[in-house]
C-alpha cells in the first residue's frame, strides 16, 4: 500500500517519517519531492573496482548551474534529510527530470525502513544538460511494510551508508567479502 498525502503527514507528525527540511508545498497526492543538493561528485579513475575504494572528486554546483554530460556517472545527493521508521521509501525521477533526458538512480530507488540520511543519486544523462542546486529531481513514495521489523538499517552493524552527509557518498562495494 501506497501512504497518501494525508498518511504521510501523519506520519511526519508522528516521528515514523522524517524530511529535514520539509515544504508541505513538495507534498504531492501520494509523494513528497525532494531536491538536488549543491554537491556532485564523479570517480577519479576510467576503470572502476568492485573489490578497490574508487576514489571520487568533488564538485560543488555554482550558483549559473553545472552541465552534466553523457557518458560520465555522476553522484548526486538529496537537499533533504530523511528518516523512515515505519514504510519503505522508494526514490523516483520526476518525469519533468526524466524529459530532460537524466535518470536518478541507476538500481538504488529503494531505501530501507531505518535509512536516515540523505540520498546518494547516480545521475546519468543521454545529452547535456543544466543541473542547478535546488532544483527538484525526484520523489519519494512510502510502501507499509506488513509484519514486525528485526533488522532496521540504521541499527545494523554491517550498513556501509550511515554517516549522516550533505555530499554525495561513494560505492561502498568494496566493504563487501566476496
Amino acid at each position: 500500500m501506497i501512504l497518501s498525502d494525508k498518511k504521510i503527514l501523519e506520519s511526519i507528525e508522528s516521528g515514523e517519517i522524517v524530511v529535514d527540511p520539509f515544504r508541505k508545498e513538495c507534498l504531492g497526492t501520494n509523494s513528497y519531492d525532494v531536491h538536488l543538493g549543491k554537491h556532485l561528485a564523479v570517480y577519479k579513475d576510467k576503470v572502476l573496482d568492485a573489490k578497490k575504494h574508487n576514489q571520487i572528486e568533488r564538485i560543488e554546483i555554482p550558483a549559473e548551474g553545472f552541465v552534466i554530460k553523457p557518458g560520465t556517472l555522476y553522484l548526486g545527493v538529496t537537499e533533504e534529510y530523511t528518516e523512515t521508521h515505519n514504510s519503505v521509501p522508494f526514490l523516483e525521477g520526476k518525469s519533468s527530470v526524466g524529459r530532460l533526458g537524466i535518470d536518478i538512480h541507476a538500481t538504488a530507488g529503494k531505501g530501507d525502513v531505518g535509512f536516515c540520511n540523505t540520498w546518494t543519486l547516480e545521475i546519468s544523462c543521454v545529452h547535456p544538460v543544466r543541473v542547478y542546486a535546488g532544483m527538484p529531481i525526484g520523489q519519494l513514495i512510502y510502501f507499509m511494510v506488513e509484519g514486525d521489523i528485526e533488522n532496521y538499517y540504521n541499527k545494523k552493524k554491517n550498513a556501509k551508508y550511515n554517516e549522516r552527509t550533505i555530499k554525495p557518498v561513494e560505492s561502498m562495494m568494496w566493504k563487501n567479502k566476496f
